[in-house]
């Protein structure tokens, strides 16, 4: 399904970050919620590689994982200009195939939700990060009725972590290049 929609998956604002005020917002709240650069970056999900690449663009190591091949390849075209930062890797979000105490961060964007067992696929993300270590989830409830409310994503991360959790509403338009109706929101918590 997700080689399918790669094709035109940088069409929305968010996805693609291709408008400098979008890129823009989002470089402005990551770097709210992230360590100085120089860290390690787990992005679960990448995608075809839009956070990926704007962390890679701040200095930070990054590490992009994704299920769809094709999803990937576009990640590789984007990451050309970064590429000495940016590690590209098929696989399961929900198993990574990385080593314990690897990451400084491990961020999730719109892909928790989506998952069998979250509860479960964050205690895997846990063990990934180094001591101190961040996780960093941006999820949301949709108007279509999918995804993870903020409480429950709360309460989902507490959980794993056992660590305070800090919780900011992403209702701003410039996120997503335009206004939305639904709750989206970044829970993050440090181990």
């Amino acid at each position: 399904m997700w080689d399918r929609a790669a094709a035109g998956f940088d069409e929305a604002p968010d996805h693609g970050l291709r408008d400098d005020h979008v890129r823009g917002a989002w470089r402005a709240l990551l770097r709210r919620v992230l360590p100085e650069p120089p860290a390690h970056i787990l992005d679960v999900g990448c995608g075809t590689g839009s956070l990926t690449t704007l962390l890679a663009a701040d200095g930070h190591r990054t590490s992009g994982l994704d299920i769809s091949s094709e999803m990937l390849r576009l990640a590789r075209v984007k990451a050309r200009p970064v590429a000495d930062r940016v590690l590209l890797c098929r696989g399961d979000a929900s198993r990574p195939p990385y080593a314990d105490r690897t990451f400084d961060v491990v961020l999730c964007r719109h892909v928790l939700w989506a998952l069998d067992d979250p509860a479960q696929v964050l205690l895997r993300w846990r063990r990934l990060l180094r001591p101190g270590g961040r996780l960093v989830l941006v999820e949301g409830r949709w108007t279509t009725g999918a995804g993870l409310r903020g409480d429950e994503a709360r309460d989902l991360l507490s959980r794993a972590s056992g660590s305070p959790i800090t919780y900011v509403a992403l209702d701003d338009a410039t996120l997503w290049g335009r206004e939305i109706e639904d709750e989206r929101y970044l829970v993050s918590s440090r181990t």
